[in-house]
């Protein structure tokens, strides 16, 4: 059986490497990037509730997306998506307001 994630995606404008947006969203959650240099790096947000980035491919222009995720509800990944929004828009990041993830 699959675990259903629920999900909840920011778009941000701009050029930056994955590892770079990852360790500014760990500074806006006051944590840490977990696993950084493997295939699936993320950034722990609260229990149950993670952030992952997606850089565009081959060099393609901004945007890229933080995808957050919850494991137990659509609540908690929304709940999470809007406390990161909010830090990193106090970190002077333009961010889109989230919506409907991918999972």
């Amino acid at each position: 059986m699959t675990e259903k994630l629920h999900a909840v995606t920011l778009v941000v404008d701009m050029p930056i490497a994955k590892i770079d947006a990852l360790d500014v969203i760990a500074f806006a959650a006051d944590g840490g990037v977990e696993d950084p240099g493997t295939p699936y790096p993320r950034v722990w947000l609260a229990p149950h509730a993670w952030a992952e980035v997606e850089i565009p491919k081959f060099a393609d222009p901004p945007p890229f997306a933080i995808d957050v995720y919850s494991d137990v509800s659509a609540e908690i990944a929304w709940a999470q998506a809007r406390r990161l929004h909010t830090a990193l828009e106090r970190l002077g990041w333009t961010v889109e307001p989230p919506r409907a993830g991918v999972r």
